[in-house]
């Protein structure tokens, strides 16, 4: 496990910067990506650096960790809508090879299988990009007395949908469950790297990096993983102690 800290700004770049290299390592990565607030200043940083001619996305698959069970891929709080929007309509990769799962699909428990079937058969997720809910979320994996392994739909937690409520035009209109690739198929991935940003961020940061492994904790079984990162800011990482952080 490794922790970098910094400001927003060098966060985007260390961040990017281990992109650039699995991708200059190995051209047709299967990418693992993530939505929220904290991974657009990152997709921000990578096309920047694409419109400069640094990285090429022609060859890439991409797989994204979630979405809303109930939305269209066109719903304006949809996560397709999200990564058209922050990330894949302003890179050259084909639109054909982004995978995210279907939130219109008649049957989840089928989309969740055909979903985690695809991701298998790609060989698996390269470098895989995530964030931490308040509640320690991975996903959508929520708090809980166990965990599912694999991709599967969940009912999310009611603080969840509180926190994702400011997407929306009220809370009522958050979505009650969601689709999510499972805790262990998120571990299979051959590299990690994790982004959180905030003040509010640092109680679970600090549970997450050196408390125990639990699943009312789904973000501790990171610790288990043999290569991930940490981006944080200085107030995200407020509680870890100094001895822990690498730069």
């Amino acid at each position: 496990m490794r922790i970098y800290v910094s400001n927003a700004e060098g966060i985007a770049k260390a961040a990017s910067h281990s992109l650039i290299a699995q991708i200059d390592k190995k051209p047709d990565s299967v990418l693992g990506l993530a939505t929220g607030t904290s991974p657009i200043m990152l997709y921000n940083e990578i096309v920047k650096e694409y419109l400069e001619g640094n990285v090429n996305f022609k060859r890439i698959t991409s797989f994204n960790l979630d979405e809303y069970v109930g939305l269209s891929g066109d719903h304006e709080q949809s996560y397709r809508k999200f990564m058209e929007k922050h990330f894949f309509n302003r890179i050259n990769i084909e639109i054909s090879n982004t995978h995210i799962p279907n939130g219109e699909a008649e049957n989840p428990d089928e989309e969740c299988e055909r979903y985690e079937e695809l991701i298998r058969k790609a060989g698996g997720i390269d470098w895989q990009l995530l964030g931490i809910g308040l509640n320690g979320h991975i996903g959508f994996n929520e708090p809980g007395d166990s965990l599912i392994a694999v991709t599967h739909m969940v009912r999310l937690k009611e603080e969840t949908r509180s926190a994702n409520a400011k997407h929306f035009n009220s809370r009522e209109e958050v979505p009650t469950h969601a689709m999510t690739v499972g805790m262990a198929s998120i571990l299979k991935a051959k590299k990690i790297i994790v982004i959180a940003m905030g003040r509010e961020k640092a109680h679970i940061v600090q549970q997450t990096i050196m408390g125990p492994i639990t699943t009312k904790l789904p973000a501790s079984f990171l610790q288990i993983h043999p290569d991930v990162t940490f981006f944080l800011d200085t107030e995200s990482a407020m509680l870890l102690p100094r001895r822990l952080v690498i730069a």
